[in-house]
């Protein structure tokens, strides 16, 4: 009887091991020439949603390189991020919008 018990629990913490995290989704909006939030986390794996409700088209151009989007006026555009590190970034067409996005591994 014991036996069939810790079986039942050692399957019980092996599922629970060995189902992967969910990636997150992270959203960013762009909004009168500002990223809103301007400090904002994330994990590796985790999607960023990027929402310009501007009517002018913006960038989100990571300055170490890790990432560069292009954000169309009025439109919503994704990305998966790669790489972890706290991420300084702005728009290259208004180089006055800056943000920081933490990413964990």
């Amino acid at each position: 009887m014991l036996s069939g018990r810790i079986t039942l629990v050692s399957m019980v913490v092996l599922a629970a091991v060995s189902v992967p995290a969910r990636a997150a989704t992270i959203r960013i909006v762009v909004d009168k020439l500002e990223f809103s939030p301007a400090a904002a986390s994330a994990k590796v794996g985790d999607t960023v949603e990027w929402v310009n409700k501007d009517a002018l088209a913006h960038t989100a151009t990571a300055r170490d390189g890790a990432f560069d989007v292009i954000l169309p006026p009025s439109k919503t555009v994704s990305s998966v991020l790669k790489k972890a590190g706290a991420v300084d970034y702005y728009c290259r067409f208004h180089p006055n919008m800056k943000a920081t996005l933490t990413i964990a591994p």
